[in-house]
């Protein structure tokens, strides 16, 4: 009885310390409420680890508990904690948050002498199931998984070599870019064959997709405009995809051509895909005949059939949808009003959108009617050749990504250095689907297709305007 009295003192002293810590921040300007109640004032590394502010106190057990989960390692079956084996027997990496540190996003290597860390490689054969998903590829699934427990072969190894692109502004200000090229060796079970269509997929930020998810697809539907009827050249469409879960066809929201419906499914795919982990949605491994050590190895299911049990799943979902957005900084600064004002002249806005309104979240109500600034529409955009994959996935073509939201761009660097950036240290925020670009003004030199107009609307703007429009990409 003690130890449950104690607990909840510690609960709601956290909860009153974090609520004080915003109301002492917390500036008067709404713009800087990125996520709208679910903002908090924190520009350290753990900006996008805070619980939602909004959050009761009767559920941060739960996200305690999905916090725990997220940043456990899991291990080989059967080991003496049953609740946390089955790790593989092919993965990519041991939790959650080896690839999203600190809920941020990955980088991509600097040499081809080093592992992906926290960026893998997607793999799919040409053509589609009966789903519309992605076909795995006949040997080894849809992605390369680089590890593998003790007595099983990991598939092979992948790794990056970068191209030097460089170029020059209109003005003459030189830049430079560049172009990964993938290279895969050390195959297991066989070569991959000409055919098999490759992806780099950088591991995103996992803070404020709950309230993505809250967004009414009304909403994101009135921002779509397929056929470019309005003839701005931007032709935003949605990505319909496979709802595990109702076994029917829903709005696609998350992964880098929206090709998951929920933070649930997006979650349990991950599980199994990257760490081995089998879960009621996805219970099964799908190994090829050729990985016969896998097929053999023991796993962690306890005899329910699966080793991440619904209530593990809950817990873990409901961490990553109550997780908060850190507030957007120094809105008043005139350098930053200035580039608010290019973003949306440059055409920017159309597809990043800027503000945005949450509907009723039908299990999370603190996630309800908030009015964000994430910056994104959620749909589809053909970005050009220069960024294609030629990957198709359910609706989204080879050329297509899902706009990416914007918020804490910024604090990047801050979160995955655990701190600021040293002297000796180069910037990289490991911007892009591949995380190609290593500054903001690197990504946007990538945009192509539907944003060749904003492209060369920044190309040909001053050295004073573009340095105010990535002053204020920062601000965010």
């Amino acid at each position: 009885m003690l130890i449950k009295f104690f607990r909840a003192i510690g609960i709601m002293a956290l909860t009153l310390l974090s609520a004080a810590t915003v109301a002492d921040d917390a500036p008067r300007d709404e713009r800087a409420l990125s996520g709208g109640a679910l903002t908090v004032f924190d520009q350290t590394s753990k900006a996008f680890g805070q619980h939602a502010p909004n959050l009761p106190i009767r559920e941060l057990r739960n996200f305690t508990s999905g916090n725990r989960l997220f940043n456990t390692n899991w291990v080989t079956a059967p080991a003496s904690v049953k609740s946390l084996d089955g790790l593989g027997p092919l993965f990519n990496r041991v939790s959650c948050s080896a690839c999203h540190t600190r809920d941020g996003r990955g980088i991509a290597p600097e040499g081809s002498d080093e592992p992906l860390m926290s960026i893998l490689l997607r793999l799919s054969a040409p053509g589609e199931t009966p789903d519309s998903d992605p076909v795995p590829h006949s040997v080894y699934g849809g992605q390369l998984n680089d590890r593998a427990i003790l007595g099983v072969k990991p598939e092979g190894r992948a790794s990056i070599t970068w191209h030097k692109i460089e170029g020059q502004y209109p003005d003459g200000a030189p830049y430079e870019l560049r172009r990964p090229e993938i290279n895969v060796v050390d195959l297991a079970y066989g070569p991959l064959g000409e055919n098999t269509l490759t992806s780099l997929r950088v591991a995103p930020a996992v803070f404020g997709v709950g309230l993505l998810e809250a967004i009414d697809e009304s909403t994101i539907l009135a921002l779509a405009d397929p056929n470019d009827a309005d003839g701005d050249g931007i032709s935003g469409r949605p990505n319909y995809v496979h709802d595990v879960t109702n076994d029917k066809t829903a709005l696609g929201r998350f992964g880098w051509k929206a090709n998951q419906p929920s933070v649930r499914q997006q979650s349990a795919g991950a599980a199994l895909g990257d760490v081995g982990i089998t879960t009621s949605m996805f219970p099964d491994h799908g190994f090829s005949k050729p990985q016969v050590e896998a097929q053999n190895a023991p796993t962690g299911d306890d005899g329910i059939g699966y080793e991440m049990t619904n209530k593990q799943l809950d817990k873990m979902t409901f961490y990553m949808q109550t997780l908060a957005v850190p507030a957007r900084r120094n809105v008043n600064d005139p350098t930053i009003r200035r580039g608010e004002e290019l973003f949306a002249e440059m055409q920017c806005a159309k597809c990043h959108t800027p503000s945005i309104t949450t509907g009723v979240h039908p299990t999370v109500p603190v996630l309800s009617n908030q009015k964000l600034q994430p910056f994104t529409d959620l749909l589809l955009h053909d970005m050009g050749e220069e960024l294609a994959d030629y990957r198709p996935d359910f609706l989204a073509t080879g050329t297509e990504w899902r706009t990416p939201p914007l918020w804490g761009i910024g604090l990047n660097e801050i979160v995955r250095l655990n701190g600021p950036r040293r002297k000796d240290q180069k910037e990289n925020l490991g911007l892009m689907h591949d995380g190609r670009a290593k500054t903001i003004e690197e990504a946007i030199l990538w945009h192509g297709g539907e944003a060749e107009n904003a492209l060369d609307a920044f190309k040909q703007s001053d050295v004073k305007d573009r340095a105010a429009l990535i002053a204020f990409l920062y601000s965010l």
